[in-house]
């Protein structure tokens, strides 16, 4: 999100001045920066705000928060695979974070771009897998001491 003047946001790169010229802003306390239905927020969630950058992990406190809860391995998906989805796995993989990332659940532009970057990129430093393997991860009983880590 951004706030309405301006202050503090990037201006460094082509992607940020042409944010600034789009119809709908993504302002403090905006529809635009709310969650989307279906999803709910529930009072035990944490919803961390960040107003500058291209990554959900440098310059926020997702990563002092998820070491607080005891996360090791992170699983990225999202938009876009061109910008977003790499620079989230490159900072968590740069913090120490195990990285998983299941391909279908990433998009990019143009569309035979993301599957050429997971193989070439991606797939160098992260686990590439699918939604389905790591759903069913989430769903097998844990050892103890075991790490859930998708295959």
């Amino acid at each position: 999100e951004s706030r309405p003047d301006g202050r503090g946001g990037n201006r460094n790169a082509r992607l940020f001045r042409a944010a600034a010229r789009l119809p709908v802003q993504q302002h403090t306390g905006s529809t635009a920066v709310r969650v989307a239905p279906p999803i709910e927020v529930a009072d035990e969630d944490l919803v961390v705000r960040r107003l500058h950058g291209l990554s959900p992990l440098a310059g926020t406190d997702v990563d002092p928060l998820l070491r607080n809860l005891g996360c090791r391995v992170l699983v990225v998906t999202g938009v876009s695979a061109n910008i977003a989805v790499p620079n989230a796995v490159f900072d968590a993989v740069n913090l120490g974070y195990t990285v998983v990332v299941p391909a279908d659940a990433i998009a990019g532009v143009p569309a035979d771009y993301t599957p050429a970057m997971v193989r070439n990129t991606l797939a160098l430093v992260a686990t590439v897998t699918t939604t389905d393997a790591v759903l069913g991860g989430w769903k097998r009983p844990r050892r103890p001491g075991a790490a859930a880590t998708p295959a």
